[in-house]
C-alpha cells in the first residue's frame, strides 16, 4: 500500500503525463524505497499506473492503478456491503391480497424488515483476473416463513482479453444486462422496488452463463463517474454486451438444455455543458420451462393448466430500449419493453405463448446543500404480461405512481421515504385478483 501512495504521487507529479498517453512503468528500489521510472539493478516493478481526471465537480487528479499492486492476491481484496431496513404500511386497500414480487414484506401483518443485508467480496487479483463474490443475508426461501437465510447473489471472474481492460470476458452468476434498471444496484436505485415490466423477465436479475463486454476507455471512465458522483448509474457493464446464459433464474438449476442468449448495448454521452445521457438498448431470446402446473379455480372452474410447450421450454424473448437524462440537477428515466413468453389462458386452461409490454418513467430533482443530498422523484409503471417464475405463469395487470424522497445526509447513511397507489395482479394465489392499494414505506440504508 506505500508503494502505491508514493506511485500515486510521483506519477501525480509528473507534467508530462495525461490520459491520453500510454501506461507509465514504475519501479521502486528495494533498499532506498525510492521510485523510478525505469528498469535498473535492486528495482522491483509496481506495475503500470495511468493519470486520469477527476470529474468536473473537483480539480484535483487520480491514478488509477491498470494493474494490480505487488503481494500477496489476498491483499487486493476489498470487503464492502450495505443494509436495507424497511417499514412498510397500506393505508387503505386490501391489505390481506396485496403482494408484489419485490418486497416480501409488503402486505398483511407485515411491519419492519431487512430487504438485503448484503457483503460484497472483490479484487482484481492478477493483472487480467477480477473476482466478485456477493452474498445477500436478507433471503428467504421459497416455500419459507423464516427470513434472513444467506443466499447467492453474485459469484464470478472478469478475465480481460487485452493489456487496457477493454474487454472482458464474465463467467459465473452475475447479472444478466437486461435493461438498465435491472443493472442498476438497489444500493443506488431511488424507487424501493423495479419496475416489473422489466425485472419479470430476469429473476432476481441474475443467471448462471458467460459474456463478454467491451467498455472503452472514455465509456469506463464515465460510468465510473456516473456511479461515484451519486448520479444514479448503472455501473460499467459495457458499450456493448453479448452473452449465453441458462435461462431459469438465479440459482435455479438448467430446465432443458437450450440456453438464453442476450445482446446489449448502451452509450454515456456528455454533452459540453457537462450533462450525462445514456441511451441504450437489449434484447434477449430463448426457451424458458415453466414450473410444473397445479389445480386452480377461478370463476368456480377447478383445472390444472396444460402446457403447450414440450420438454425444451417456451418461446421466450423480449426486447427493452432506456434513456436516461441523469439527475443535473432534474433527471428523467425511462425504459420500455415489449416480447412474448409463457403465459396462463383462463379461457383456453392452458399455459401458452403470449405477447407482453410495459415500461415506466421516472422524474427526479438532485439538490445538494450543507444538509447533504436530497432527491425527490416521481414514478410511473405498467405492465402486461405473464409473471412467468411463478407457479402457473398468471398474467400481471400492473398501475402504479409512487412519490418519494430520498435524504442522504452522508455517503454511509440514506433514508428513503415514498407513498405509492397501487394497482397489481396478486399472481401467488389463485384466482389471482387484481388489488388496489394505499401505501406508506420507510427505508434505512447504510453503507460500509
Amino acid at each position: 500500500m506505500k508503494r502505491s501512495i508514493l506511485a500515486v504521487g510521483l506519477l501525480a507529479a509528473m507534467p508530462n503525463v495525461n490520459a491520453a498517453e500510454a501506461d507509465v512503468e514504475l519501479y521502486v528500489d528495494q533498499k532506498t524505497r525510492q521510485i523510478f521510472a525505469e528498469p535498473g539493478p535492486g528495482r522491483a516493478r509496481l506495475g503500470a499506473f495511468r493519470k486520469v481526471d477527476e470529474p468536473a465537480a473537483t480539480s484535483t487528479a487520480r491514478v488509477a492503478a491498470v494493474k494490480p499492486p505487488a503481494g500477496p492476491w489476498h491483499e487486493r481484496l476489498q470487503v464492502r456491503g450495505y443494509v436495507q431496513m424497511r417499514y412498510n404500511q397500506v393505508l387503505s386497500g386490501d391489505e390481506a391480497q396485496l403482494d408484489a414480487p419485490g418486497d416480501k414484506f409488503l402486505g398483511a401483518n407485515q411491519s419492519f424488515g431487512l430487504r438485503r443485508v448484503r457483503l460484497v467480496i472483490s479484487g482484481q487479483v492478477s493483472e487480467r483476473l477480477f473476482v466478485y463474490l456477493q452474498p445477500d443475508f436478507g433471503s428467504t426461501p421459497s416455500g419459507s416463513t423464516t427470513s434472513n437465510f444467506g443466499q447467492l447473489r453474485d459469484a464470478y471472474a472478469d478475465i480481460s482479453l487485452d493489456r487496457a481492460h477493454e474487454w472482458r470476458v464474465r463467467a459465473g452468476q452475475s447479472k444478466v444486462p437486461y435493461g438498465f434498471e435491472n443493472l442498476q444496484s438497489s444500493q443506488n436505485r431511488l424507487a424501493p422496488d423495479r419496475a416489473d415490466a422489466l425485472n419479470a423477465g430476469v429473476r432476481d436479475e441474475r443467471d448462471l452463463g458467460v459474456l463478454l463486454y467491451c467498455s472503452p476507455k472514455v465509456a469506463a471512465q464515465r460510468f465510473g463517474e456516473l456511479t461515484k458522483s451519486g448520479l444514479k448509474g448503472s455501473g460499467d457493464y459495457g458499450v456493448f454486451g453479448l452473452g449465453v446464459y441458462n435461462g431459469q433464474g438465479a440459482n435455479r438449476a438448467e430446465g432443458n438444455d437450450r440456453r438464453h442468449v442476450v445482446v446489449h448495448a448502451t452509450w454515456p454521452f456528455k454533452l459540453s455543458s457537462g450533462q450525462f445521457v445514456q441511451v441504450g438498448a437489449d434484447a434477449y431470446a430463448g426457451q424458458y420451462r415453466v414450473g410444473t402446473p397445479t389445480s386452480i379455480k377461478i370463476d368456480g372452474t377447478s383445472f390444472t393448466p396444460a402446457v403447450d410447450a414440450g420438454l425444451q421450454g417456451s418461446t421466450d424473448r423480449r426486447v427493452a430500449a432506456h434513456v436516461i437524462w441523469y439527475p443535473q440537477p432534474f433527471g428523467l428515466q425511462a425504459e420500455w419493453t415489449v416480447g412474448e413468453g409463457p403465459q396462463l389462458d383462463v379461457a383456453q386452461q392452458r399455459i401458452r405463448t403470449r405477447s407482453l409490454r410495459g415500461g415506466y418513467v421516472q422524474a427526479m430533482l438532485r439538490r445538494t446543500g450543507a444538509y447533504g443530498v436530497l432527491t425527490p422523484y416521481l414514478k410511473w409503471q405498467t405492465y402486461r404480461g405473464a409473471a412467468k417464475f411463478d407457479t402457473n405463469a398468471p398474467r400481471m395487470l400492473v398501475d402504479e405512481l409512487e412519490a418519494g424522497v430520498e435524504w442522504q445526509p452522508s455517503n454511509a447513511l440514506e433514508i428513503a421515504v415514498a407513498y405509492a397507489n397501487m394497482r397489481r395482479t396478486n399472481t401467488r394465489q389463485a384466482p389471482y385478483p387484481r388489488v388496489r392499494a394505499n401505501v406508506a414505506r420507510v427505508q434505512l440504508q447504510w453503507n460500509f
